[in-house]
C-alpha cells in the first residue's frame, strides 16, 4: 500500500495540464478617445450617482441595489455557480467514506461448500470500515475542469456587476426623464394661466366690440392647445414613475422628488484611456472570463485521449460476533490501482475536442466584439455630451431672443402697429423652445450618465472586486 502510495505521489509531481495556457488575446486599442474632453477629471471607486447632489435620487438607486429582481437573479446564479466551483474543486481530493453494516443470511446446506464448523445457519456478518478513491489528476483534466469552474464563477460576479452598474444608470435616467417632465408641467400650466388670461381679456374686448371674433377665435384655439397638452404630460409622469417602481422591485405608486431639474448638479466629465475599459467594464470582464472557461474546456477535452489512474482502498473490520468486530483477527483491508486506457470511441473524443475548440473561438469572437462595442459606447456618450453642451447653448440663446421678441410683440401689439398673431406666433415659438430647452438639458444628463456607464462606472468598491477574491486560489 505504501509502495502504490509512493508511486501515485511520483506521478503526481509529474503531471502537467493538457492544454495551453491562457494570454490575454493580442488587441487592437486606440491609445486615446477621439473626443476626448480637456477637462475630464479621473473617474474614481465611488458612487458616481451623489454628483447629482439629489439626496432623493441617491435613496432611490441604493434601494433599486437592494430590491431589484435582476440584481437578485444575478446574485442567485453566483450562489449557483459557487456551488459548480465547489463540486469541481472537490475532484482533486480524495473522497472517502465511512461503512457501517449487519447482516443475517443463511447458506444451503446441500452445497458443495459445506458451513464451517461451530457457524451457526443463518449467521450475521458485522463490518465497520473505510473505504477511499482518488483519482491521479496526471494530465491535469481536473484542474482544468476546475480552473473554468472558477472563470465560470467570477463570470457571474462581473455580470452582477454589469446588472448593478446598468440598474443604477437605468434609474438616473428615469429620474432626470421624471423631472424632465415635471418641469414640462410647470411649463404648459405657466402659460395655460398666461393665456387663460389673455382669453378672458379678449371675451371682454369682444364683447364690447373692440375685437373681431377672428382674434377671439385665435386666442382660444392657442389657450385649447396648451390645455390639451396638459394630459399628456401628466400622463407621461404617470408612466415614468412606475418605470422607476419597476425598477426599485416596488408596486405602482408615486414617487418621491429631491431637486428640480434645473437645480441638478452636472457630473463631471470622467477621463480614462480606451485600455482602462478592459479592467473597469464588468461585461469586458465577464467576456474574458468566459474566454478563460472556454480555454480550460479545450484541456479537459484533450485529456480524454490519455489514461487516467485511479487508486482505491478499504481498512476496518468484519466479524461475525459483535463483540469481536473490533479485535485484531477481525481486521480487513485492500488496496489497488487501475488505469483506464481509451481504445475506441468511434470519434467521439475527437468531436469533443472539436466543439470545444469551436467554443473558444466563439468566446474570443465575443470578447473581441464586448471590446469594440464599450469603444464605441464611450466615442458615442462623449460626443454625445459635447455637442449637446454646444446645442443647449444655442437654444438658450435662442430662448432668450424669443422672450425679448414676445415682449415686443406685445407691444406692438397694444400700440397697434401689428395684429394679434404676431403676438401668438411669439408665444408658441417660446413656449416650443422652453420645451426643447428642458428636454436637451435632459439629453445632457443622459450622455454623462450614458459616458459613466460606458465608462465601467465606479460603484462596485475594490474589496468587492471578484478578481481580487480568487487571486490567492489563482497562484496554486
Amino acid at each position: 500500500m505504501r509502495s502504490v502510495f509512493m508511486i501515485s505521489i511520483a506521478l503526481l509531481l509529474i503531471s502537467c495540464a493538457v492544454g495551453r495556457d491562457y494570454q490575454r488575446p493580442g488587441l487592437d486599442i486606440p491609445s486615446r478617445w477621439r473626443f476626448a474632453e480637456k477637462d475630464a477629471q479621473s473617474p474614481v471607486n465611488a458612487k458616481w450617482w451623489e454628483q447629482f447632489g439629489d439626496p432623493v435620487l441617491n435613496e432611490l438607486i441604493e434601494s433599486a441595489l437592494k430590491e431589484n429582481v435582476d440584481v437578485g437573479i444575478a446574485a442567485a446564479r453566483i450562489e449557483e455557480y459557487g456551488g459548480r466551483y465547489v463540486i469541481a474543486r472537490g475532484d482533486l481530493f480524495p473522497k472517502m467514506s465511512a461503512v457501517g453494516s449487519g447482516t443475517r443470511q443463511r447458506v444451503t446446506e446441500e452445497g458443495l461448500t459445506a458451513v464451517p464448523s461451530g457457524v451457526p445457519n443463518p449467521y450475521p456478518t458485522y463490518q465497520a470500515y473505510f473505504n477511499a478513491s482518488w483519482e491521479i489528476d496526471l494530465w491535469g483534466k481536473l484542474r482544468r475542469s476546475t480552473e473554468a469552474a472558477r472563470a465560470d464563477l467570477l463570470s457571474m460576479e462581473h455580470a452582477h456587476h454589469a446588472v448593478g452598474l446598468s440598474l443604477t444608470a437605468s434609474v438616473a435616467r428615469a429620474y432626470i426623464d421624471l423631472l424632465d417632465y415635471d418641469r414640462q408641467l410647470v411649463i404648459a400650466r405657466e402659460t395655460l394661466r398666461t393665456r387663460e388670461r389673455s382669453l378672458e381679456i379678449f371675451k371682454m374686448r369682444f364683447d364690447a366690440g373692440v375685437i373681431s371674433e377672428l382674434e377671439l377665435s385665435q386666442v382660444l384655439s392657442e389657450y385649447e392647445s396648451a390645455r390639451a397638452m396638459m394630459p399628456q404630460i401628466e400622463k407621461n409622469i404617470a408612466s415614468q414613475e412606475h418605470a422607476i417602481n419597476l425598477l426599485l422591485g416596488r408596486n405602482p405608486g408615486p414617487v418621491a422628488r429631491g431637486l428640480s431639474i434645473d437645480e441638478l448638479k452636472l457630473p463631471v466629465v470622467p477621463a480614462g484611456l480606451p485600455s482602462d475599459l478592459l479592467e473597469r467594464r464588468p461585461d469586458i470582464l465577464q467576456a474574458e472570463q468566459s474566454l478563460i472557461a472556454a480555454n480550460a474546456r479545450i484541456g479537459v477535452a484533450k485529456a480524454a485521449f490519455f489514461p487516467s489512474i485511479s487508486l482505491t482502498g478499504m481498512l476496518g473490520n468484519a466479524s461475525v460476533d459483535l463483540t469481536r468486530l473490533f479485535t485484531g483477527p477481525a481486521l480487513i483491508w485492500n488496496a489497488g490501482a487501475a488505469l483506464t486506457l481509451p481504445v475506441f470511441t468511434a470519434g467521439r473524443t475527437w468531436g469533443q475536442v472539436k466543439a470545444s475548440t469551436a467554443l473558444q473561438k466563439q468566446a474570443l469572437l465575443n470578447y473581441q466584439k464586448t471590446i469594440q462595442t464599450a469603444f464605441r459606447e464611450v466615442e458615442d456618450s462623449l460626443a454625445d455630451q459635447n455637442l449637446t453642451r454646444v446645442k443647449l447653448d444655442a437654444q438658450y440663446k435662442q430662448m432668450t431672443a424669443l422672450r425679448n421678441y414676445r415682449d415686443l410683440a406685445l407691444l406692438r401689439y397694444e400700440n397697434g402697429y401689428s395684429s394679434y398673431l404676431e403676438v401668438l406666433d411669439a408665444q408658441r415659438n417660446l413656449f416650443n423652445m422652453e420645451l426643447n430647452y428642458i428636454q436637451t438639458r435632459g439629453g445632457l444628463f443622459h450622455a454623462l450618465i450614458n459616458l459613466y456607464q460606458a465608462m465601467g462606472g465606479g460603484w462596485v468598491p475594490e474589496e468587492n472586486n471578484p478578481k481580487a477574491e480568487l487571486s490567492e486560489e489563482k497562484k496554486e
